[in-house]
């Protein structure tokens, strides 16, 4: 039987502003990012995300960015590694106090944005999330893209790897993600989204925007919480996928 974790980007909100309906979606995936601090998310919202999801037994991952509230983590920076090492640290360690509190931990760490795209190729980059996932807790496991600079070097450094895909967005015939702003960079269609979900989970293999079927074995499936329909739209993934006989479940 296939089985599939459902991971969501939450905690996406600061001081009196919200992104993401946090509350419904935790009753849907196994697994949430939580931004900490970085590109969004505060002490409060870390908080009140974490005793949520311990609440309804959903791991707590990590989202670590760039230091950009403004550009939502979303703007290319070059920022030198040793800072960024730090300030990866920086963030699992912060996200740990709110877990623990809350009676859980801090499960795994997954990159955001333009980090998560930067560290596809960089290996400098990579390198350094690397060296921050280290300084924090060696024992915990990066989320990331198959075939990622991020995964390769997380592997040799004897972290945990899980191969993580996304049914709305389009991937290039490389197996990388079509960059935001260009046409056909997210799949908006809810029954295209679905079918790529199953597609995912049980075949190994996504459509890229070509047309080409390429290959896409992942154990984790992200469902982006900051989308028009967002909790409707997962809700349906998971029935989708528990009705074509996935499991649904966390990896951590």
């Amino acid at each position: 039987m296939s089985v599939i974790d459902l991971n969501a980007d939450l905690g996406e909100g600061f001081g009196r502003w919200r992104l993401t309906d946090d509350e419904r979606l935790l009753s849907v995936v196994t697994s949430a990012n939580v931004a900490c601090g970085f590109h969004a998310g505060d002490a409060v919202t870390m908080r009140r995300v974490c005793e949520l999801a311990t609440e309804q037994g959903v791991r707590i991952g990590a989202q670590v960015s760039y230091r950009d509230l403004a550009g939502f983590g979303r703007r290319a920076m070059d920022v030198p590694s040793a800072e960024l090492a730090a300030e990866i640290a920086y963030q699992i360690g912060a996200l740990e106090v709110f877990a623990r509190a809350a009676g859980s931990r801090v499960s795994y760490v997954k990159p955001h944005g333009a980090l998560y795209n930067r560290v596809v190729h960089d290996a400098e980059q990579a390198a350094a999330v690397v060296e921050g996932v280290l300084l924090a807790d060696a024992a915990l496991p990066v989320l990331g893209l198959p075939g990622s600079r991020l995964l390769e070097l997380a592997g040799a450094a004897a972290l945990g790897c899980v191969t993580e895909a996304f049914a709305d967005r389009a991937y290039t015939d490389a197996g990388t993600l079509v960059p935001r702003g260009t046409d056909g960079a997210v799949v908006t269609d809810p029954g295209e989204v679905v079918r790529r979900s199953v597609d995912l989970a049980r075949d190994g293999a996504v459509d890229a925007r070509s047309g080409r079927r390429i290959e896409m074995r992942a154990r984790s499936l992200c469902l982006h919480g900051d989308t028009d329909g967002a909790v409707e739209l997962a809700r349906l993934v998971r029935e989708r996928l528990l009705g074509s006989g996935v499991r649904v479940e966390a990896f951590a």
